[in-house]
C-alpha cells in the first residue's frame, strides 16, 4: 500500500517490536525480528539488489499495514540514487477492529513484503515529477488506486511470489478479524485470490512451455 506522506503534509506469533537492526548487502537496514522474511522477499527481486531500502517500524499508521515510499531527501535525486522505506506498524486500527503483525503467520507477511517490492519497482523507473505526479493522483483517484495496487501484485506475481501474494490475500479475506469494510475495499481494489491463481497458472504454463 502507498500513500505518500510528504505530499499529504511459519507462524509470525512470537514477533514483538524490535529496535534491533541489522544491514544487509551494505544497503538494506532490517528489523532483526523479520530478518527471515524479508531475505526471502527481497530474494525474488534481483533488480533491487543495489536499491538502498530501509524497513522500519512507525507509529500510527491508519488503514494499512506497510507502506513503501521514496526517502524524502532523495526524491530529487537521480533513479538510480534514490533509497526508500518501507514502513511497517506493529499493529493498527480499522474501526473497531485491531490487527496485529503478531497476528499474521510468516508467508502472509512476506506476501506483504512483496506488494511493497512491488511498489519500489514501480518506482524506480518513474521521474520525480511522474513520482509527485503518482502521489497526487494516489491520493485524489481510487480508480488510480487500483491500478497502483494490482501493478505491485502483478511485479509480485511476476516475481515467482504468487503462492505468497495469494496466501496474503486469503489471510485478509478469510481469516482475519478485519471489518467487513477494509475486506471489500481490499476486494475492490486489489488482485483476487482467484485472479493471483489464473496468473500463477498461466506462468506455470509458459516455464513448461520454455522448459
Amino acid at each position: 500500500m502507498l500513500i505518500f506522506s510528504l505530499l499529504l503534509g511459519s507462524c509470525a506469533a512470537n514477533r514483538n517490536i524490535a529496535e534491533e537492526k541489522v544491514t544487509v548487502g551494505g544497503n538494506k537496514i532490517i528489523p532483526i525480528n523479520i530478518l527471515e522474511e524479508v531475505k526471502i522477499a527481497l530474494s525474488h527481486y534481483p533488480e533491487l539488489e543495489d536499491v538502498k531500502i530501509e524497513f522500519r517500524y512507525k507509529n500510527k499508521m491508519k488503514n494499512s499495514f506497510m507502506q513503501a515510499q521514496p526517502k524524502v531527501a532523495d526524491l530529487f535525486k537521480g533513479k538510480k540514487e534514490r533509497s526508500y522505506n518501507v514502513y511497517m506498524s506493529s499493529k493498527f486500527l480499522i474501526k473497531d477492529a485491531e490487527f496485529a503483525m503478531a497476528d499474521a503467520p510468516s508467508e502472509v507477511l512476506i506476501g506483504w513484503l512483496g506488494h511493497e517490492l512491488g511498489h519500489i519497482m514501480d518506482y524506480r523507473e518513474k521521474s520525480t515529477a511522474e513520482l509527485l505526479k503518482f502521489g497526487a493522483r494516489y491520493s485524489s483517484s481510487e480508480k488510480f488506486i487500483k491500478k497502483a495496487e494490482r501493478t505491485a501484485d502483478t511485479y509480485a506475481i511476476n516475481h515467482r511470489m504468487g503462492n505468497y501474494i495469494f496466501a496474503t490475500k486469503d489471510f485478509i479475506l478469510n481469516h482475519s478479524q478485519l471489518t467487513d469494510s477494509y475486506k471489500k475495499r481490499k476486494a475492490r481494489l486489489y488482485l483476487s485470490p482467484q485472479d493471483i491463481l489464473v496468473m500463477v497458472n498461466a506462468l506455470e504454463e509458459i516455464a513448461e512451455e520454455v522448459d
